[in-house]
């Protein structure tokens, strides 16, 4: 055979042995995922903003609310942090106009611990009183014309972003990223530890001061909700301005519907207000809890939770010039009474308690007044007219 044919045979056989056997390791080319441009981040404000002390530049923190997952991998962990920026602010003016904050969403960590761009801005506006401050003047006016155009001085709302309140953001652009770098997706635990992980203890009043606490949850659909508490003689307070002043003209201490302040979780007011008057003192003594619905559901069932508590009589805050009403601060106590009285109409078909990541086993509403608790939300489930036996196993057993 000649010397040219040996070679070739020897050369051959080279690209017949594997790159490992040659240089004793292997040579490994790391797969890669793609995170694609527009991938949805759903954010959490972690702080409080308001445009009467927030500055143009101010960084903010988010928290991601969700997992999001490219090519089976988690490439965001529910609870990373973003960053974003105050990119305007403007405090409240005369005229009656109120203040506003734009944000932008900068960044978020992935769980990687690598950094990709975020799209995504909001503007927050603070409510506005030039029709009140027009009536204003227009009723001094008609009283003393010289006195009136003090009313334009008068001012609107400074902007407040409440902590939780959500805002959606989207990455920038096509990251290409190491895959091994990455867990692969896990199944999602129940959507009642989901929603409890980000639940916060705590209700916020408009200007974002902490008050009572929540202490319900309902599974229910929104018409259950709804029909329970009227098959057990709640009422819906009254909403509108021109209806509270007209039923407190006519109605004075009988009146039953009578407002409740706007409380806030997740940055959005109560959903449902419900309160269940005392007959022997309706105005100053009254069972109430404010509803919220939930992003998270079990088997399409929509949870909600509820801040329950008990008006036992009007009190003069003197500091604020204001009459409150003062509650019991057992605030248990009020939790307890909600379920047996939904109880009575035969409608609720689990009981159960569960503990939020945050415990409060005392504190004080947003007026001052001290509660104390165990630091339990009860979960109320309600009865489904339409729903299979099997399917109300499979609830049971996703709530334990």
């Amino acid at each position: 055979m000649s010397r040219a044919l040996h070679l070739a045979l020897a050369a051959y056989a080279l690209l017949l042995v594997p790159a490992h056997a040659l240089f004793g390791q292997e040579l490994l080319v790391p797969a890669k995922l793609v995170l694609r441009s527009g991938t949805t981040v759903r954010l959490q404000v972690a702080r409080t903003i308001s445009s009467a002390h927030a500055h143009k530049n101010d960084r903010l923190e988010f928290v991601a609310l969700d997992d999001v997952i490219a090519r089976g991998s988690t490439v965001i962990r529910a609870g990373a942090s973003a960053v974003g920026s105050v990119i305007e602010v403007r405090g409240k003016r005369p005229l009656g106009l109120g203040g506003h904050i734009i944000v932008s969403l900068d960044s978020v960590e992935l769980s990687s611990g690598e950094i990709v761009e975020l799209v995504g801005r909001r503007e927050f506006k603070g409510k506005s009183h030039t029709i009140r401050m027009a009536i204003g003047m227009a009723i001094t006016a008609a009283i003393y014309l010289p006195a009136s155009p003090v009313f334009l001085l008068s001012r609107g709302r400074d902007s407040t972003i409440l902590k939780g309140t959500e805002i959606t953001a989207f990455t920038k652009g096509d990251t290409s990223l190491d895959a091994e770098d990455f867990a692969p997706m896990q199944n999602r635990g129940s959507e009642l530890n989901e929603m409890i992980d980000f639940l916060p203890p705590r209700v916020l009043i408009a200007e974002g001061r902490e008050g009572d606490m929540l202490n319900l949850i309902f599974l229910a659909r929104e018409e259950e909700l709804r029909g329970v508490f009227a098959r057990a003689g709640w009422l819906k307070v009254e909403e509108s301005p021109p209806k509270i002043f007209w039923h407190l003209l006519r109605q004075r201490t009988h009146y039953t519907k009578l407002p409740m302040d706007k409380l806030y979780v997740y940055g959005r007011a109560q959903d449902y207000s419900y309160a269940l008057p005392d007959p022997q003192s309706i105005v100053a003594r009254r069972h109430h809890l404010r509803i919220w619905k939930t992003d998270h559901d079990v088997d399409g069932v929509p949870l909600w939770v509820a801040a329950a508590t008990h008006d036992v009589a009007i009190e003069l805050v003197k500091s604020k010039f204001r009459l409150f009403h003062r509650i019991d601060p057992d605030v248990d106590a009020e939790r307890e009474f909600i379920a047996g009285n939904l109880a009575e109409t035969r409608q609720l078909t689990r009981e159960d308690y569960v503990r939020g990541t945050r415990p409060v086993f005392a504190a004080q509403t947003a007026t001052g007044q001290p509660y104390y608790s165990d630091s339990r939300l009860l979960i109320l489930e309600l009865n489904r007219e339409v729903i299979s036996t099997a399917g109300k196993t499979d609830v049971a057993a996703k709530l334990r």
